[in-house]
């Protein structure tokens, strides 16, 4: 069986992004033991990466890089803004140091009512400064990695990934924006959505 659409897809990975001195840098490792599993072609992962993968066999090793400009784009400085410390209060008029720490991602409402997640990268004593960049934007990505499992997507699945609201999750143990998913026979360790992992994945 050959990775195409409806095929739910495991396989181990490296991700590795540019570091010091011109080195790579492995930023990300999904094993044997706690692999990737994913529905191919439902827009689950990134184009670039489910098509470096496609017509693959069980067993078939990888090995391939997407430019940034084909993953999560160019750095773009207007992501970066410095909020009024009082926009993080909570209930009780006090601020929100539980949510609110250097480093932490956290939902934020947009003037048009969109929900995007934004790094929090300095705190002040009147002002939160926060990227609304994907932690990977302008990197290069490094894949390397093996193929270990693929099967036909049953009607649950393939309904659980077209219609999230209605199913209780999606097809997937990494992730799509957020962290969470997985199928019937999943047992995949979730990705951490920590500003430095979640790789491979889309925004929601």
């Amino acid at each position: 069986m050959k990775i195409e659409n409806e095929k739910v897809v495991t396989l181990t990975y490296e991700m590795y992004v540019n570091g010091e001195n011109g080195a790579e840098e492995l930023l990300e490792k999904m094993t044997a033991e706690h692999p990737l599993t994913y529905c191919h072609g439902e827009k689950m992962m990134l184009p670039k990466f489910e098509a470096a993968l496609e017509g693959l066999e069980v067993g078939s090793e990888f090995d391939f890089r997407i430019n940034h400009a084909d993953a999560y784009g160019e750095y773009d400085e207007e992501g970066l803004m410095e909020l009024d410390k009082q926009l993080f209060f909570n209930g009780d008029g006090e601020f929100d140091s539980e949510r609110v720490f250097v480093g932490n991602v956290i939902p934020m409402n947009t003037v048009d009512g969109q929900i995007v997640n934004a790094q929090v990268v300095e705190i002040s004593d009147e002002k939160v400064t926060i990227d609304l960049n994907h932690p990977l934007a302008g990197e290069d990505l490094h894949f390397t990695g093996k193929i270990l499992d693929i099967r036909a997507a049953s009607e649950k699945e393939l309904e659980a990934i077209r219609h999230p609201h209605h199913c209780g999750h999606h097809c997937g143990g990494h992730c799509e924006g957020q962290c969470d998913g997985g199928c019937e026979d999943n047992n995949n360790e979730h990705c951490k959505k920590d500003g430095k992992h979640c790789g491979n994945c889309r925004e929601a």
